[in-house]
């Protein structure tokens, strides 16, 4: 079962790079794929860039572009989905070792060898970036993941209690979507060093998302709520594996109880693919900040904006009341 319900998301602005002096510096982020909101700054990554694009909350002006690894991508569009490192997820630690503000990781897909390698970087006071960014293996933790899933490809994470988990999305080959939990200090701990053995402490949770035109719904992203459950954005991709990209025929935005079953699930009209969600509680109503994948690398990605109720009825419940009137 997909999305009985809608949302209509409102447009907040093109995901548009300011001019720099770099010759083949992008102009806009096309593929976003991850989103933190911090202080005043709203960070992004896309999955075939080697930087970080940082934009306005508001999504008023240009953003500007971090670098998060050294080097250039080919500009044929085979060849750089090859080399790219494939980030799609991007979320908040907290305090850990030698920074006392935490810091963001930005974390790859893992569905190639060569996209295991993620990067941390640094905050300050008041969230700006600062320092370099500085990579992190994350084969250790991804490896002992195939086992279980022979498609690995994280596109979110959420730091909730003690945990990082990771979401896992489902394909038409695959399709099994995942809320991966790693122990947060374990994690953090291997932030801080060069050298990690493998983690066979995962704890790992099946979620069917249903289906969108008989394709699977996968996670893209999540965001954690204060009461302990996650707002999460979903979407069916008509693709076959991991690796080749597909038409979106839907998207869904929903929420996962603390006892880890799905709660609601609302779709998305129009469709946009959601890669990217950050969301915030303001009594009955949860407000939605979306990035979007363009699947085009010369049209921007988009910033979007949504409400969603805060404690909506349960799905159990939406099948109850269909099952009394039928």
């Amino acid at each position: 079962m997909g999305p009985q319900r809608m949302i209509r998301p409102r447009l907040i602005g093109p995901l548009v790079i300011a001019p720099v002096s770099e010759a083949k510096a992008a102009r806009h982020l096309s593929a976003a794929s991850g989103m933190v909101v911090a202080g005043d700054f709203l960070y992004v990554v896309a999955d075939d860039e080697l930087h970080l694009g940082i934009f306005d909350t508001g999504g008023q002006g240009e953003g500007r572009l971090v670098r998060v690894f050294p080097g250039e991508l080919p500009d044929d569009p085979a060849l750089r989905k090859a080399a790219k490192p494939d980030l799609e997820a991007l979320v908040r630690l907290p305090p850990f070792g030698n920074l006392p503000h935490g810091a963001l990781l930005a974390l790859p897909s893992g569905s190639r060898a060569n996209r295991r390698i993620g990067a941390v970087l640094a905050l300050d006071a008041d969230s700006r970036l600062v320092g370099s960014p500085f990579p992190f293996d994350l084969s250790p933790f991804y490896m002992p993941l195939e086992a279980a899933f022979p498609a690995l490809n994280i596109e979110g994470a959420v730091v909730l209690g003690t945990d990082l988990i990771l979401l896992q999305r489902a394909s038409r080959k695959h399709p099994r979507s995942a809320l991966i939990h790693l122990p947060l200090d374990e994690v953090l701990r291997a932030a801080g060093s060069a050298t990690i053995s493998a983690s066979e402490t995962a704890r790992v949770r099946i979620v069917d998302l249903g289906t969108i035109e008989g394709v699977p719904l996968g996670f893209t992203d999540g965001a954690a709520l204060p009461d302990g459950r996650i707002v999460f954005s979903a979407v069916a991709e008509n693709a076959e594996d991991t690796y080749r990209d597909g038409p979106c025929v839907g998207t869904a935005i929903g929420i996962i109880g603390t006892d880890g079953q799905v709660e609601a699930l609302y779709g998305l009209e129009p469709t946009h693919k959601v890669e990217g969600v950050h969301a915030t509680i303001d009594g009955n109503v949860i407000h939605l900040l979306m990035v979007t994948d363009a699947d085009d690398a010369g049209v921007p990605g988009k910033l979007l904006g949504a409400e969603m109720p805060s404690h909506p009825q349960t799905r159990a419940g939406q099948d109850r009341d269909r099952q009394r009137h039928s």
